[in-house]
């Protein structure tokens, strides 16, 4: 695949609602991208408190020695869900950023994902494509990794599937050669970013004409789906049923905003809140051609971010591509680290 990035939509374009699977024959779309806009500068970050600060750098310390008791006990010590904005150093978002959102991955799937661990590789298997996520792959030799990446593509050979592995910039070192000796091959990479909810509260007002709801009809997500595959040309009916699916299963979890000219679609996003943890996902986020330029985007980010303050959540994060980083960051995200993803499929 090459370009993923469209203009003025939000993410990379390979994906998703979090880990939304694309359809079977197009470029793995969906996800949480730029804006429609240049964005305005927020505020500064208010100061950490030293209590969190101390926290953080003990669950830093526990994460490096691999104590998950210890780095468990540290977090439960640290800022509680829905305190007021702490903005921390880079290391201490990504050691928050592993633990709460990469560690929580089994807990928020979809009702009809099927998950299976195969010793620190959860892989998951989808009506489309299968996806591998993995942590703690230090302790593991060359051959034992090797191994297991051979079972992980071989489950998915056996279902005729292709398979996504999510790769970190701060992972092993070696795990992009040995994916690639084993028929893996990368997509595009994206960067990390993550910011304080609060701060993105201010980034837009709704254009004169534009009307912007929370929904959950299915008929609005099939509506959505048709607005997304004008955006991307190609097919995107897959993603009303993913939707859906996300709502029924856990309709706390998932917030869907669609912005409508004249009753007309011309814009959409989705807020994924990530239970248990401080964190919320940016998603969707995709407007038409002759819509933008216009604050749609930034209002879409501004609603999702007073929708996640108001249930206590403290940060908010994308996955984002090239093009879009620059936007997100001039709205107050900061980047913390990069994630790559490795595909292997049956035409390989």
């Amino acid at each position: 695949m090459t370009t993923r990035q469209c203009p003025d939509t939000e993410g990379h374009r390979r994906r998703r609602s979090d880990f939304s699977p694309p359809p079977a024959q197009a470029a793995h779309p969906c996800g949480t991208n730029a804006g429609d806009d240049a964005g305005t500068e927020l505020p500064g970050a208010t100061r950490r408190s030293r209590a969190h600060r101390k926290s953080l750098s003990t669950f830093a310390a526990a994460r490096s020695t691999g104590t998950k008791r210890m780095a468990e006990s540290a977090c439960r010590q640290g800022t509680p869900m829905g305190s007021s904005a702490v903005m921390l150093t880079r290391t201490e978002l990504l050691a928050l950023h592993d633990q709460q959102v990469r560690g929580t991955i089994a807990s928020r799937l979809p009702g009809s994902w099927r998950p299976s661990w195969d010793g620190p590789v959860l892989q998951v298997a989808t009506p489309a494509r299968g996806f591998a996520f993995a942590q703690d792959l230090d302790g593991l030799t060359v051959e034992e990794l090797d191994a297991l990446i051979g079972r992980v593509r071989n489950r998915s050979a056996a279902r005729g599937q292709a398979v996504e592995w999510k790769t970190y910039g701060h992972d092993r070192r070696d795990l992009p050669a040995r994916l690639q000796l084993a028929g893996f091959a990368p997509e595009d990479e994206e960067t990390v970013v993550i910011g304080l909810a609060a701060d993105l509260i201010a980034s837009g007002e709704a254009p004169d004409g534009i009307t912007v709801r929370a929904t959950t009809d299915l008929t609005d997500l099939r509506r959505i789906a048709a607005m997304e595959s004008e955006v991307w040309g190609a097919d995107w009916s897959w993603l009303a049923d993913d939707l859906h699916d996300r709502i029924c299963s856990a309709a706390e979890n998932i917030v869907v905003l669609v912005a409508e000219a004249a009753g007309e679609v011309v814009s959409a996003a989705w807020l994924v809140i990530l239970p248990g943890t401080q964190f919320a996902a940016l998603w969707g986020g995709s407007t038409l051609r002759q819509w933008r330029g216009k604050g749609i985007y930034r209002t879409l980010v501004a609603r999702r971010a007073q929708i996640a303050t108001d249930r206590g959540i403290t940060y908010l994060l994308v996955d984002a591509s090239t093009d879009s980083r620059p936007i997100l960051q001039r709205l107050g995200l900061h980047p913390v680290t990069t994630t790559t993803p490795w595909v292997w499929s049956p035409t390989t």
